[in-house]
């Protein structure tokens, strides 16, 4: 395995007005073949956490790539180290798989390649899609149309690819489906930071789960250390017991909501005053 540089991110902000999104995010130093997921309540900010990386949202603090402060550098040139894959993709588009990844590999320089269309359908039949290559984005199903957005996150063989809740509204075959491939992805040593919010898919294929919290990270570790009894009620507000399977990989059942946290608690204490 080659010595691909790290990516290290210190004391990310990120302002929307006058309000705080992110209040000095640090996520360390990620390693190359490293798969981290990124969870948390909703409207943590992960997604734009995943965006200030990217360079799509304006930012300060310190990212760095290697020995490159990516602070001085533009967006296009963040772009081309960088597969971003959104949160939504589009339904309507005319578009094939194949020419949808084709735009994806040219969007960051100028002119045609001979070689292009190969390159692209080796990735569409690098992850298993080879028979949706010449059909129509407006004709695929939900599942179907992730698999093609990441082949558009990762034709450009980038060496970081950030990928925004890929399994959001899928079935557990798909599900397992761009999971595994994300997992392949890191193992031939890329830098994968993936946004989910099942717990179970987190602990189940990343090296390290990230929790977000209150604008900051709330813990950084393997899914042993992260998930927890306490973490649970202290970030996500919830009474749950944490078992291990067979495996030796943590799995969440989930008692009661918090009384703290519940506001029909909160109401009856009222209603007893």
């Amino acid at each position: 395995m080659s010595a691909a540089p790290t990516l290290q991110i210190k004391q990310l902000r990120v302002r929307y007005r006058q309000r705080e999104v992110l209040a000095g995010v640090d996520l360390g130093c990620i390693r190359p073949g490293e798969l981290i997921a990124l969870v948390g309540p909703n409207a943590a900010g992960k997604s734009t956490l995943l965006k200030a990386i990217a360079g799509l949202v304006p930012a300060t603090g310190h990212i760095r790539y290697g020995d490159d402060d990516w602070s001085g550098w533009p967006v296009g040139r963040r772009v081309e180290h960088i597969g971003f894959m959104p949160q939504s993709t589009p339904e309507s588009s005319n578009l094939t798989v194949l020419e949808a990844t084709l735009v994806a590999l040219r969007c960051t320089r100028l002119g045609a390649r001979k070689s292009d269309e190969l390159e692209a359908l080796r990735t569409i039949e690098h992850l298993g899609i080879g028979e949706l290559a010449l059909r129509p984005l407006h004709e695929l199903s939900g599942g179907q149309r992730q698999l093609a957005a990441l082949a558009q996150a990762v034709v450009r063989n980038s060496p970081i690819l950030l990928l925004d809740e890929p399994v959001s509204a899928l079935d557990l075959a798909h599900q397992w489906q761009v999971m595994h491939v994300a997992r392949r992805l890191a193992d031939e040593n890329r830098i994968v930071i993936v946004v989910l919010h099942d717990l179970a898919l987190a602990a189940q294929w990343a090296d390290r789960i990230a929790i977000l919290h209150q604008q900051k990270i709330h813990s950084l570790g393997t899914p042993n250390d992260t998930i927890t009894d306490k973490t649970l009620e202290q970030v996500w507000g919830v009474r749950a017991r944490v078992r291990v399977c067979e495996q030796g990989r943590p799995f969440v059942l989930v008692d009661a909501i918090a009384p703290q946290a519940n506001p029909l608690s909160e109401q009856r204490q009222d209603d007893t005053r």
